[in-house]
């Protein structure tokens, strides 16, 4: 495909960043509206931390957000492990053309040397030397003179003093190369033309270009795009932070309103409302629109995401959604699951759901053979004895209906309520404590007229509360 190539580049040493999940999320949406290419590179060079499941676990996750190989616009992935000879091989081409010099001093030799000298950092001690290859010597870049312009499309014209920038190894002393050159090598290799990254590595940006000029190629148009905090407004963290998208997969989050909500952090949709589907985000996005301070992870703002596309869903796609959730570490039997009764409750629960997740939670009263009592709720609705009073008096009045409605089984406890002197709330809670086992849930009405007579009179009957005279 013809335009302009995008790519990221993740390490497998973990679980998939949700910040990494933005900015590919970004190089997506722009591959997508230029007419261009995402190229997936996975950068595996780091032998002692990479595992072949976290490459597996990058591209499922990238796959749950929409990103992945069956799309015209997607490429790779390609392995950076795969490219050694060529990184090797432009480091011998840099040092031919001058651009790179040899140095057999080690990293206790220059600290010793900064030490006696008063200095920081490496001076450029072996520059002329003449050195040629040889055991333990590393291969560094000669810094120009000068300064160096990032034309950047997020933070517009950065301009950096050479003088502050050391000659910096391309290769170290056993020939391997380092990050800033193996990188440089592979977005040559795979035609990348724009280079979409956190700004953590801005300050590698420099370097990386003199090496693209030194191989006699103009650079890639850079774009450094805000990094994502937490609430202390602390860069997220691994160790410290829930930063791992496979987790908020598998609690329960839906993918498009990760999505939605990983696209507005440092950018907004065109309209007013955060709230957008892909195709409105992917025509909308532009990095000249990007934040340049850091994005916040809210994780109640998330939560309300996540819930409000949980509101959006139908009866059909909410069940088909929870269906993992439903059937595999509830409180039920997967063969006591009644699809029917589920549908019939779903607009009612979906109000009431943060995740996915938390269906099952909300409905497994209907799918217990006796509800599951939680003690406070007995203690607090049954401690004297109007609770007692007011669900017999509830079973008197249901027994005796003609229909199992909803309205009319509202209407017999309003009328029990309004002869007590009680709002609805505190008449309807005895009987919502002995069908749900809980004080609080979906609509109490709604819930009976899908459990169904028989078993709500029978549950009704036969709640033993904590502290009933007649138990």
């Amino acid at each position: 495909m013809t335009g302009p190539r995008f790519r990221f580049a993740p390490s497998p040493t973990g679980f998939f960043h949700v910040g990494g999940a933005r900015t590919a999320l970004w190089n997506w949406a722009l591959a997508r509206s230029e007419g261009g290419t995402f190229v997936l590179r996975i950068e595996d060079t780091d032998e002692a931390r990479n595992q072949p499941e976290w490459t597996q676990g990058i591209i499922d996750a990238l796959a749950w957000l929409g990103i992945g190989a069956d799309d015209p616009h997607f490429e790779g992935p390609y392995f950076q492990s795969d490219y050694a000879e060529q990184h090797v091989a432009a480091g011998q081409a840099l040092f031919d053309s001058g651009h790179a010099y040899y140095c057999d001093m080690t990293p206790a030799d220059v600290e010793a040397r900064n030490k006696a000298e008063g200095n920081q950092g490496y001076q450029g001690w072996s520059r002329d030397l003449g050195l040629g290859p040889g055991p333990g010597r590393v291969l560094r870049f000669r810094v120009p003179v000068g300064h160096t312009v990032v034309h950047d499309r997020v933070r517009g014209e950065v301009v950096f003093d050479n003088a502050t920038i050391e000659d910096f190894v391309l290769l170290r002393g056993n020939s391997s190369p380092m990050f800033l050159l193996a990188n440089v090598v592979d977005d040559l290799t795979m035609r990348i033309t724009q280079v979409v990254r956190a700004e953590e590595h801005l300050p590698n940006t420099p370097k990386q270009q003199m090496i693209w000029e030194a191989l006699g190629h103009p650079a890639p148009v850079w774009a450094h795009v805000p990094v994502l905090v937490n609430e202390q407004r602390k860069k997220l963290s691994k160790r410290r932070d829930k930063v791992a998208l496979e987790m908020y997969r598998d609690e329960g989050y839906l993918a498009p309103a990760m999505v939605n909500y990983l696209m507005t952090l440092g950018w907004t949709p065109k309209g007013g409302s955060e709230i957008a589907d892909w195709p409105q985000m992917e025509a909308d996005f532009l990095l000249e629109d990007v934040n340049h301070s850091p994005a916040f992870f809210d994780l109640k703002k998330l939560a309300a995401f996540n819930g409000e596309y949980i509101r959006m869903l139908s009866a059909e796609q909410f069940l088909e959604a929870c269906r993992p959730w439903l059937l595999a570490g509830t409180a039920f039997r997967a063969d006591r699951f009644d699809e029917r009764m589920f549908l019939e409750m779903a607009p009612h629960i979906q109000p009431r759901c943060v995740t996915l997740a938390d269906a099952a939670g909300v409905v497994d009263f209907l799918f217990l053979e006796s509800p599951v009592f939680d003690d406070a709720s007995l203690q607090k609705t049954f401690a004297g004895t109007d609770g007692h009073e007011i669900l017999a008096d509830t079973l008197a009045a249901y027994e005796a209906l003609p229909s199992w409605t909803a309205t009319d089984l509202k209407a017999a406890l309003e009328a029990i309520a309004e002869r007590r002197g009680l709002k609805l709330g505190k008449a309807q809670a005895p009987a919502r404590v002995a069908v749900t086992g809980r004080t609080v849930g979906p609509p109490l009405f709604e819930a009976l007229e899908v459990l169904g007579r028989e078993r709500s009179l029978e549950r009704l009957r036969h709640v033993q509360p904590v502290g009933d005279p007649s138990a």
